[in-house]
């Protein structure tokens, strides 16, 4: 026995209410993105870390002195947060997360649409050599065309260059990782649903 499945005629499926609801959302989707944070001054995170377990430390010595006075335990949290060793932690502690805050750097990428990637692709071909070994793209131009596309703060190609050129191996690649990995990180589920 043979079945013959027939699409619906497209008039049809343009006129379903559900189908047009879900083409609307697929269409507001965002292109996604990725920022990544470089922080030169490891003592900021230190101090971060020192603060936090100065505030734990206080709210402990804090809880354990509220029971010492007899506190009732549905009124503990608020005796505790009203002491001023726990409000000069938490302050501490503030003010070290705002000076970790203003010392780092974000660069943030967004993903390019398709058909902008394979134009940028095609703008920088591999050499012979490098075709041969497998790459799509010049190694030696892309990464920089590549970053300066994807920046959303606006780099240029030879500032991205630069940064290539002068920065550590670790921090040239997840520079450019965050531009590769924008454009290359599916956020589709494949599996049954």
């Amino acid at each position: 026995m043979t079945t013959n499945i027939t699409e619906p005629p497209a008039q049809a499926v343009a006129k379903d209410p559900h189908w047009a609801a879900k083409m609307a959302r697929l269409r507001a989707r965002r292109l996604p993105e990725r920022t990544i944070s470089f922080m030169d001054d490891p003592q900021l995170k230190t101090a971060v870390t020192d603060a936090a377990l100065g505030l734990a430390k206080a709210r402990t010595a804090a809880a354990s002195e509220s029971i010492e006075q007899g506190v009732e335990e549905a009124g503990r949290e608020e005796w505790v947060q009203a002491l001023p060793d726990v409000l000069a932690a938490g302050a501490a502690l503030d003010q070290a997360n705002a000076a970790l805050e203003a010392a780092t750097l974000r660069l943030t990428f967004r993903a390019l649409p398709r058909p902008v990637w394979e134009q940028l692709v095609r703008e920088h071909p591999p050499t012979e050599a490098q075709a041969d070994v497998g790459h799509e793209y010049n190694v030696e131009s892309f990464p920089a065309a590549l970053i300066s596309a994807c920046s959303v703060e606006g780099m240029s190609v030879s500032e991205a260059q630069e940064l290539l050129d002068t920065w550590g191996e670790a921090d040239a690649k997840a520079l450019l990782m965050a531009a590769m990995v924008v454009n290359q990180t599916m956020r589709a589920d494949l599996g049954k649903g």
